[in-house]
């Protein structure tokens, strides 16, 4: 293997290729170093007001969206406790390592369980929800937990043909769907879909520093809110919802973080969602067709189930993933995802979402390639030309 070089002596800037936190574009930056205001003041409520109308679109909806200053993991809390009450059943699917934090937290805040077991390289199964929910003869089903990307496995389940298993089953239960690696990367239709909450956060597809949680909100789970019982305070709906309309808030808001987010919608605008969408399409396929160019195994199993936001590589058990990790970072100066949970040590994840060019995922992808290749990795070295490709095509 050929011996590393220091970091300190390698030139340009770091490749940061995880799925999340994500790239951060120096407009966003520029904009979170503004000078902080009252946000109790005229200037504030404003800007709250302009940044709330233009959040909803992101989403897919015209519904309130409640901004924490939170991670993505506050944001599944608030989700929970506002609709829920203790001792209520939900439905969950092992879909990644995030699902199954998600059903941990849930049992952890006194709800029953149901966890649906699967293999990590498929989304949920459609078929599975309309089954557990027709024998719920008794509607004791509250809600329905579903991760819509699972960044740690690089699937995206399918939302609208889940509604359409609710739907078809004649079941009352809640929507919830995390968004946190799919929000402002892949198409989300919050209530066109009929989604009750969708959970997010700040640090992927929104290309901001970590620190602000979402909760889209709609009207059946407002009204669910009305008889939840789970202790809420901090995540209350309620309050927010009441001092949004006005232009403030509760508590003291991430006045900067509010700041960044503004001109990261900004910027989303600018290109235009369909044409976001679509540039996440095209990486992800020029990043499938690289990894299959080597020679090497997608994770995800199922081709509807893709993920345009990141890509997990599977290696067989003569490698190490976090080895070849490890020699990329210090070869090469780019950072990959870790595999997680029991994918530790088996797979490696190329994130390709957020403020990302054809340029960028070119020399992610150059990187991967050469560090495979100081690993020992057999590969066919004709991945990286599948990818420019796609990536040249007009």
């Amino acid at each position: 293997m050929v011996a590393t070089l220091d970091k300190r002596s390698l030139g340009g800037q770091h490749f940061l290729q995880i799925p999340g936190p994500t790239n951060v574009p120096e407009r966003v930056l520029r904009a979170i170093a503004q000078p902080t205001i009252d946000h109790r003041g005229p200037d504030f409520a404003e800007q709250t007001l302009d940044l709330l109308r233009h959040l909803g679109p992101v989403f897919g909806t015209s519904g309130p969206v409640v901004v924490y200053p939170s991670s993505g993991t506050g944001a599944w809390e608030a989700a929970l406790v506002n609709t829920l009450s203790p001792g209520d059943r939900v439905l969950a699917f092992e879909t990644g390592h995030f699902a199954s934090l998600w059903r941990d937290m849930a049992a952890k805040l006194g709800l029953i369980v149901d966890f649906v077991p699967g293999d990590w390289r498929r989304g949920v199964d459609p078929g599975a929800v309309a089954e557990h929910l027709a024998a719920d003869r008794e509607h004791s089903i509250a809600a329905v937990m579903v991760v819509h990307n699972e960044t740690s496995t690089g699937v995206t389940s399918r939302i609208p043909d889940i509604r359409a298993a609710i739907d078809g089953a004649g079941h009352p239960a809640l929507l919830l769907v995390d968004t946190i690696s799919s929000l402002g990367s892949i198409d989300y239709r919050h209530e066109e879909w009929g989604v009750d909450v969708t959970v997010s956060c700040s640090q992927k597809g929104l290309m901001l520093p970590p620190g602000l949680g979402f909760n889209a909100v709609s009207a059946k789970a407002l009204d669910a809110a009305k008889s939840a019982r789970l202790p809420t305070s901090y995540w209350d709906w309620e309050p927010i919802v009441a001092a949004n309309e006005a232009g403030y808030y509760p508590y003291t808001p991430p006045t900067n973080l509010l700041y960044g987010l503004r001109e990261a919608l900004r910027i989303l605008d600018e290109e235009g969602l369909p044409n976001v969408f679509a540039r996440h399409d095209r990486h992800a396929e020029a990043t499938r067709a690289a990894v299959r160019g080597w020679g090497l195994e997608l994770l995800c199993a199922d081709e509807r189930e893709y993920s345009s936001a990141l890509t997990a590589v599977l290696l067989g058990p003569e490698h190490d993933a976090d080895k070849i990790r490890r020699l990329i970072l210090e070869r090469f100066d780019m950072s990959l995802g870790t595999g997680l949970g029991k994918l530790a040590g088996r797979v490696f994840r190329i994130g390709h979402l957020g403020a990302l060019s054809d340029l960028t995922l070119a020399g992610t992808l150059c990187g991967v390639q050469m560090g495979l290749e100081l690993a020992g990795v057999r590969i066919d070295h004709g991945g990286l030309r599948s990818a420019l490709e796609i990536l040249r095509a007009e």
